[in-house]
């Protein structure tokens, strides 16, 4: 497998962790700020990986759609457990994309978002109030493997980046991957 494919993974698996995301969002400090409760984070933040929403609008066929961002991170009030309308969405540059190509996710998203959506949201939060957000973020997070000119690009179109350096990223053994590919193998 690619390494960069192993470090894209590596973080959209990262991201999807609540306080990892809080720790994304420490990067950016005007998002870290949007964050209801620190002191209460998980009922404060809810992270979707690779999110589905649901369109309300009779006009759509498909009335449910994957976005295509990488992590949703939706703000809570930890007492109402309620959301707070902000959300951010992470876009996590891939392997072999370029700046038209990652800025064309968000702008799709931003699209899909004009009409009224509901979130599928993950088991835990069920209960939690899933409609539309009022504001939507994008962040943007670009890696060592990332070309310069996608930063500066995404600096020129005043568009919020986090650098990541990936060389603290733990990527799996070899002999791990070789007892996942095993165990597959013997189901």
């Amino acid at each position: 497998m690619n390494t960069h494919k192993i470090i894209y993974d590596t973080l959209l698996c990262r991201y999807s962790k609540q306080l990892e995301a809080i720790n994304l969002l420490r990067e950016y400090r005007p998002y870290f700020e949007l964050i209801p409760s620190l002191r209460r984070p998980a009922d404060s933040l809810i992270s979707i990986p690779l999110p589905v929403i649901k369109l309300a609008s009779p006009r759509n066929h498909c009335n449910r759609l994957q976005l295509r961002c990488d992590v949703a991170l939706l703000m809570c009030d930890p007492e109402w457990k309620i959301k707070t309308g902000q959300e951010i969405f992470v876009f996590i540059h891939r392997p072999d994309e370029d700046f038209s190509d990652l800025l064309m996710r968000w702008r799709q998203v931003e699209v899909l978002l004009e009409d009224e959506y509901y979130w599928l949201l993950p088991w835990r939060y069920h209960q939690t109030l899933n409609d539309r957000g009022d504001r939507h973020f994008p962040l943007f997070v670009t890696l060592s493997y990332t070309p310069e000119r996608i930063e500066s690009a995404l600096s020129g179109a005043d568009l919020p980046y986090v650098h990541l350096d990936v060389s603290g990223i733990e990527m799996p053994s070899i002999d791990s991957m070789e007892t996942a590919t095993i165990d597959r193998d013997q189901m």
